[in-house]
């Protein structure tokens, strides 16, 4: 049987308003009032029903967060930090995963505005946001997450990946490489595009050369099956150097050649992810990546969801950091 809040005040000897301000308002409720009525609380067993005061109130204290792949460690450390910050504001974030599909994040953010939530941060898996925008008409305040937004409709918090597919490419043709290939999709994908064009961008000024290899998605699955591709040529029609859009790839690609034994690492082909997961480091040859400050970006993106309640000028912000290329034994020689 569920325990109500008038079964406390029977049972307390107070009214239904009394225990409503020792739960909420305890401060004007004398000491003895709350000790009675927290004594009753624990005898009856009572669990408030938060999610009844909230739609009362119009809003709740959770965040929502839709991130594109949940098994992706960058989201993860992204997650830690929006968590850990929403909960030194007194907020609590539920995680959604989209999966890298356009379907999924719509319902998730269908379910978000049902539970009122204080605010969604979303990493879009593609750039057509009229969902989010009504969201935003609605009174739902909306943050990008690992994007940056191209217009002043939403706040964003991003790394700037043209500049990370350039340090990617500049640090493989810094090696002696100019037979570059490009691992990574779909191309719908804002950050795979942005770190495509910066490689390309640095490839054109040096005068080499980059192909694309296109992926399904951003995983270590797609990653082994370029990576066999590769193998599977010719020697004087492989690339190189290989940059992936992200470390799992990396670790995918790498899985492949070693696993061919005729293709060595860095002799033959250099290698370098994008995201510098713990992972990579820890790789059988420990892997290059181009680091994101995937924690600080969880908390900022907390901050400027909350400001933007308090002001026009941060929802029209976007805070963008500069990534750094961190160089292990998988592209150096």
């Amino acid at each position: 049987m569920t325990v109500s809040v008038r079964d406390v005040a029977e049972l307390a000897g107070v009214s239904v308003g009394t225990v409503s301000n020792v739960l909420n308002r305890p401060e004007k409720v004398s000491p003895a009032t709350v000790a009675r009525v927290t004594t009753a609380i624990e005898r009856l067993g009572f669990v408030r029903n938060d999610a009844a005061r909230q739609l009362r109130a119009g809003r709740s204290r959770t965040i929502g967060l839709v991130v594109l792949d949940v098994r992706n460690p960058f989201f993860t450390e992204v997650a830690r930090g929006a968590e850990e910050r929403a909960a030194e504001r007194g907020l609590s974030v539920l995680l959604a995963n989209s999966d890298e599909k356009t379907e999924r994040e719509l319902t998730y953010l269908d379910l978000f505005e049902e539970q009122r939530v204080a605010g969604i941060l979303v990493t879009p898996v593609a750039e057509n946001m009229p969902r989010l925008r009504l969201l935003r008409d609605r009174g739902i305040p909306v943050v990008l997450v690992d994007r940056e937004s191209k217009d002043e409709a939403f706040a964003s918090v991003a790394v700037d990946d043209v500049e990370g597919g350039r340090i990617a490419a500049d640090h493989l043709l810094d090696q002696g490489r100019r037979r570059l290939a490009f691992v990574g999709g779909p191309v719908s994908i804002r950050q795979v595009s942005d770190r495509l064009e910066g490689a390309q961008r640095a490839v054109a000024e040096a005068g080499g050369t980059i192909e694309f290899i296109g992926t399904g998605a951003l995983t270590v699955d797609e990653g082994r099956i370029a990576g066999q591709a590769i193998v599977a040529r010719e020697p004087a029609r492989r690339p190189d150097a290989v940059f992936a859009a992200n470390d799992l790839l990396a670790l995918g690609l790498l899985q492949s050649l070693v696993m061919a034994g005729d293709v060595r690492v860095p002799e033959d082909l250099a290698l370098i992810g994008y995201d510098d997961i713990d992972f990579s480091a820890a790789a059988v040859i420990p892997l290059s990546s181009v680091r994101q400050p995937a924690k600080l970006i969880g908390s900022t993106s907390v901050d400027l969801l909350l400001s933007t309640t308090e002001s026009d000028e941060a929802k029209r912000r976007h805070v963008v950091y500069t990534p750094e290329l961190v160089a292990r034994a998988s592209s150096v020689l």
